[in-house]
């Protein structure tokens, strides 16, 4: 196919769009016709993006972000921008301004967040593949929960333009699919340097799978089933390590020490950014009009107490908190010492080994309004936010199922060693998956 146009009325029964372009054009290239969901916090040129906010409602954007633009150069049909936690704060994609997103696998359940419309449109066989962006797991839980395959690329692999900013020095754009050829096809269109992204690194990904793992180091912390992680889920991804190892791979047991502390150190990181970067949003500039017949900082207070929901309110007041004079030393300053532990414990660890193991998520997927405590719901994160502190490639493949739910493995590697985490997940699917 050279061009033309692309018909899509989805079923979506399970919520998984906020946007539908029922005609998307297409072209030439290596995503010829094929249709792309594009997550709605990813900047797309004549459509609608809201990250799934009020305050965002009726924002079109007048550019591409860089993604969406290779999307387009290799002849992808963008279909539709997909619904997530509102600015990507959350896991379970119910912090949605336009409502939950349903889990094809089981709709009384969640798909996982913050990219769980852009997961839940994969599995349910409305695209073939999508872009979601993860900021503390947000790929790759969603992924696990779906049973589909996810990927957070190394920090900077991605140009980040275009994406509307949660937490900057976190967030990353990456491929989910059904498979992982998917995933590493869509890996090698949306990488490549960008000037206007001053994190992004001239490093292109042209990669062919190899299923061959013989040899291959899998270090498996100790930490990664520790307390929180279901005794059943830890039992499914200890067999799908045990198949890794026999296809020849080196099982290595480790400690990360650092993990308990990289939760509290994501948490007052990513809301201390959240707090700076959406203070833009004031009725001004975005969305619906503050009343301009009250005073500004009424009408301020007003707008964003409307538009943005209860938390991203919460998360921009503890960001607020951290940052505030008296307590950056306290909080904001301790979170990036012991994020620089979590680093040095990623560097000391790949020494000894060629990547990390073990499970993506600690349990299966919730089902619809069981967190409701917001802790608790923080606690999910535990397994993914270590790779968003280091910046380091992970990916979740499915590895087996609990209570008829799937299971994500989770596979994280050194900094632009994306390919051998792709290698690895690889493997696992053609040959050690159940």
């Amino acid at each position: 196919m050279t061009g033309g146009v692309f018909h899509f009325r989805p079923d979506d029964r399970y919520h998984a769009f906020i946007t539908c372009c029922e005609e998307a054009a297409y072209g030439g290239g290596h995503l010829s016709g094929i249709p792309v969901a594009v997550k709605d916090n990813i900047s797309t040129k004549g459509i609608m993006t809201t990250c799934a906010s009020a305050i965002l409602w009726g924002y079109v954007p007048p550019y591409n972000a860089y993604v969406v633009d290779r999307l387009k150069s290799e002849g992808a049909a963008i279909v539709g921008k997909t619904n997530m936690d509102e600015f990507g704060m959350g896991t379970t994609t119910e912090n949605s301004a336009f409502g939950p997103t349903l889990n094809p696998i089981d709709t009384g359940r969640v798909p996982g967040g913050s990219s769980g419309g852009s997961a839940a449109a994969v599995a349910a066989g409305m695209v073939r593949m999508a872009l979601g962006t993860d900021t503390g797991g947000s790929i790759r839980c969603p992924a696990a929960f779906c049973g589909i395959v996810g990927l957070k690329p190394t920090y900077g692999r991605v140009s980040r333009y275009g994406l509307i900013a949660y937490a900057n020095s976190l967030e990353q754009i990456g491929p989910m699919a059904a498979n992982v050829s998917d995933v590493n096809l869509l890996m090698s269109i949306i990488t490549g340097h960008d000037p206007r992204d001053s994190t992004s690194y001239d490093q292109p990904y042209h990669h062919v799978p190899d299923p061959d793992i013989h040899g291959l180091r899998v270090g498996v912390p100790e930490e990664f089933f520790g307390k929180g992680v279901d005794p059943r889920v830890a039992s499914v991804v200890w067999d799908a390590i045990s198949r890794m190892e026999n296809q020849g791979a080196e099982i290595i047991s480790c400690r990360m020490p650092s993990m308990s502390a990289a939760l509290a150190a994501y948490y007052v990181t990513c809301t201390s950014e959240a707090s700076s970067n959406l203070a833009r949003f004031d009725g001004v500039r975005y969305g619906p009009g503050a009343d301009p017949k009250k005073q500004w900082h009424e009408a301020f207070q007003e707008r964003r107490r409307e538009g943005f929901g209860k938390e991203v309110r919460r998360r921009i007041l503890l960001g607020t908190f951290a940052l505030s004079s008296g307590y950056y030393g306290k909080y904001y300053a301790k979170a990036q010492t012991a994020r620089q532990e979590v680093r040095d414990d990623f560097r000391r660890l790949f020494r000894e080994v060629d990547v990390l193991a073990g499970p993506t998520m600690p349990t299966i997927a919730f089902k619809l309004g069981e967190k409701t405590d917001p802790l608790s719901m923080y606690l999910s994160d535990v397994l993914t936010v270590p790779a968003n502190l280091a910046g380091v490639p992970a990916i979740s493949v499915p590895c087996g199922t609990s209570e008829g739910m799937p299971v994500g493995l989770q596979i994280m590697g050194r900094w632009f060693e994306d390919e051998r985490v792709v290698d690895a997940a690889f493997a696992f699917e053609q040959g050690g998956a159940s």
